[in-house]
């Protein structure tokens, strides 16, 4: 490693200026307000949790969606994986299921809501294919489905991973030795995999519980977590303190999940080499997976295909003659547009400014000598744990009053701590793969710190670094939880105005919005994965 230039320690300390001022610091206020009172500081907040039932009520029933969520979500996510890399299925299947998985992704969360109930409601295009309503929508159900859906992809893409580091050999030796079905899936599949799908279920687990999008949608009279928050923040009568504890009471699950997460790592362990072996063909399990996972994957975009369907007929599902007027209207209306652009150009800024935030805090920690390095690990730590209303709360009480509160500088700051966690790790894991000696050597060719890093780190990891702008800029169109608080009239967002739409039943209004998102995300994930193989291919 080079020896520390001033450079770096002023991009060091700018780094760390801005992750005190709005993480820490921001943090620090909701404590404190969670705490205070017109008596000065005391436990009576969190002391009278107890004597509020509905509170209670709603801690109980998001714990039990979370973790039914979780339990079922990680049995999928599994079950696709498995097929993936344990099966011989059709090879064009694999690679459908491996990109169709992640199209909720592209979405957001108040939208699933809206999905269901034109896909279930009374009326619902799965329900008139059916010829009777399969269940109540409102409450347990949609949440349950929604959660599901929404949590799926990121669980199936942590196993997947985990998987590739499965030896295959394994299996096929424990079978030879005479081990039974069961006995040989247990000790070559589901041991190896432990680590990974407790965080699976971990993962679930939080994302449920703190998401607010699904159940502002169809939540109906089931009271959770985030929506009790929302109303105490956003409601007649706003009550801070009270807020601000029901935030606290957020963030104890995602401390649990971390506590258990490092629990699990001892369970993981690594082969010293992998064999690169394809298992022998089983026609019962190959048919039963491929059937199994091309229904999960079927039944997930169903869900979705009267997004794309409704805002083309003029009244669904009443009067379905084909017309342009609901997208028209859009499309003319300058508050629609208005907000659409905002939502871009906040996904445009999150993701630049975001991308070169993580990556120069990568680059500090894995390429340089700088003694308090290690702090950007802790600071990734905390902000994967932190929910994004809890984040967005915190932002409020510690801006409300100043220059910043409902400007698009606080939802983009937002944004970029919120997601910060895996742009990092992205880069960090790029980063230290690379010489360490390149830098020195630069030196002593007499090129500067910052032009080693330009002629030769950047190019040579230029493939994470469209991948870290891509998934800024996806995460950032479809947040709702991380910037319900903070937008204003002249901030709104795209995911904010759907909320907004709700009120009037506007949903032809929020599926064209919804599609809008959708393909925008759609064509910055094909143009990022194009300009990624490129890349790679001159490389």
């Amino acid at each position: 490693m080079p020896n520390v230039k001033p450079e770096m320690r002023v991009i060091f300390t700018v780094i760390l200026i801005l992750f005190a001022g709005f993480l820490f610091l921001p943090l620090l206020i909701l404590l404190v307000r969670s705490f205070e009172s017109d008596q000065g500081f005391t436990l009576g907040h969190y002391m009278s949790l107890g004597s509020n039932r509905e509170l209670m009520t709603a801690i109980g029933n998001s714990v039990k969606v979370s973790a039914l969520t979780a339990l079922i979500t990680t049995i999928l996510g599994f079950m696709l994986a498995y097929s993936i890399h344990c099966t011989r299925i059709y090879q064009p299947l694999k690679g459908v299921l491996k990109t169709v998985i992640i199209v909720p992704m592209l979405l957001p969360t108040i939208t699933y809501g809206f999905a269901i109930m034109y896909s279930f409601g009374n009326q619902g295009l799965i329900t008139r294919l059916a010829g009777r309503n399969l269940f109540e929508i409102y409450g347990l159900n949609g949440l349950l489905i929604g959660y599901v859906v929404y949590t799926l992809p990121p669980v199936f893409l942590l196993i997947h991973n985990a998987f590739q580091y499965i030896d295959k050999k394994f299996i096929i030796v424990s079978k030879l030795m005479g081990d039974g079905t069961m006995r040989s899936f247990m000790n070559t599949i589901l041991r190896p995999l432990a680590g990974a799908l407790g965080g699976a279920f971990v993962l679930s687990f939080i994302l449920s519980f703190t998401d607010f999008g699904i159940p502002a949608s169809v939540g109906g009279t089931y009271p959770v977590v985030a929506t009790q928050l929302y109303q105490v923040m956003l409601g007649s009568i706003p009550d801070f303190n009270q807020g601000a504890v029901i935030a606290v009471l957020m963030l104890i699950p995602a401390v649990f999940g971390i506590w258990l997460l490092n629990y699990l790592e001892k369970w993981n362990f690594h082969y010293d080499k992998l064999s690169d072996i394809e298992l022998p063909r089983h026609r019962v399990r190959d048919i039963a997976f491929g059937v199994i996972s091309s229904v999960i994957v079927l039944g997930m975009l169903s869900i979705f295909a009267v997004m794309f369907i409704a805002p083309w007929l003029s009244s669904y599902p009443y009067d379905l003659t084909f017309t342009f007027k609901h997208v028209r209207d859009v499309f003319q209306s300058s508050d629609l547009t208005g907000v659409y652009r905002n939502s871009l150009w906040v996904a445009l800024l999150t993701a630049l400014f975001g991308t070169l935030m993580a990556y120069g805090s990568a680059l500090l920690n894995v390429r340089t000598s700088l003694k308090a390095r290690s702090a950007v690990d802790m600071v990734s730590m905390i902000t994967n744990t932190v929910p994004g209303m809890v984040l967005g709360i915190s932002y409020l009480l510690l801006f409300n009053g100043s220059s910043l509160k409902g400007t698009f500088v606080i939802i983009v700051l937002c944004n970029i701590v919120h997601f910060f966690t895996t742009p990092y790790l992205m880069a960090k894991n790029s980063l230290s793969k690379m010489n360490p000696s390149w830098e020195t050597t630069g030196e002593l060719l007499g090129d500067s710190w910052f032009k080693t890093i330009y002629r030769v780190i950047l190019p040579n990891s230029a493939s994470t670094v469209i991948e870290m702008f891509g998934y800024y800029f996806i995460n950032a169109m479809v947040t709702v939880s991380g910037i319900i608080f903070l937008v204003s009239a002249q901030t709104s967002l795209v995911a904010s105005k759907i909320k907004e739409l709700q009120h009037f039943a506007k949903f032809n209004e929020i599926f064209v919005l919804s599609m809008l998102i959708f393909f925008t995300n759609l064509i910055i994930k094909l143009v990022c994965d194009a300009w990624q193989r490129r890349t790679s291919v001159r490389r």
